[in-house]
């Protein structure tokens, strides 16, 4: 018997010390899901007290620049969030590092700003990697990450990598994408997200429901 990986998570507990780190961080999902969502985690006291997040995007920001953007993009789309005791907990938090993801010198850069994490937030090695990027990028950073040593888990530390829709563009491209994420991550550090698997299937319930009585 093997002994089971312990869950970053459990149900109704904040996570354990982690730093995030969300590649594409200058985009639209950023500013649309994910900026909202750790707001709302916060709000249910779901986030661990150490906790950091780590931007990566091509443009040169500070960590000022980039606080100033998120606060920004809050105001356009949430304005009332900008005067929460979440946001003032969250936005020093927020950090940011230019770079590349094909470059290996952006994957160094990020292992060091990690590891000031570990130290100056207590985020204790804990790493959560999410790919809001194109999907060209998924396995490619995947590898970078490997190559840095940054999926190795040991002396208890857990990291784990999200990949945002779409998850390959048929079955042999998520196939092939699977293979290239497997040389690097077990299967228990991936985490994949494709809502547009079952959009279909939901838009046709408003339709069963007419059509079918069990419905």
């Amino acid at each position: 018997m093997t002994d089971k990986k312990p869950s970053p998570l459990a149900p109704g507990k904040p996570a354990s010390p982690c730093a995030m780190v969300i590649f594409g961080a200058s985009g639209d999902l950023t500013k649309r899901k994910l900026l909202p969502a750790l707001l709302n985690l916060a709000r249910d006291h779901l986030l661990p007290k150490d906790f950091a997040v780590i931007g990566i995007a091509r443009r040169p920001f500070s960590d000022d620049e980039f606080r100033r953007k998120m606060a920004d993009d809050l105001r356009e789309l949430m304005p009332e969030e900008l005067s929460t005791p979440e946001w003032a907990w969250l936005q020093p938090r927020l950090n940011y590092l230019p770079g590349n993801m094909d470059d290996p010198a952006t994957y160094r850069a990020l292992k060091e700003r990690l590891a000031r994490c570990d130290r100056d937030q207590h985020t204790q090695g804990n790493y959560l990697f999410y790919l809001a990027t194109a999907p060209s990028f998924f396995g490619l950073a995947a590898k970078q990450l490997g190559s840095a040593g940054l999926t190795t888990e040991e002396g208890g530390h857990w990291r784990r990598v999200i990949i945002e829709k779409p998850f390959g563009r048929d079955l042999a491209s998520a196939r092939q994408l699977n293979r290239e994420l497997r040389e690097v991550l077990s299967e228990e550090q991936v985490y994949r997200i494709d809502h547009y698997l079952g959009k279909e299937t939901v838009q046709n319930i408003l339709v069963f429901r007419f059509a079918n009585g069990i419905f």
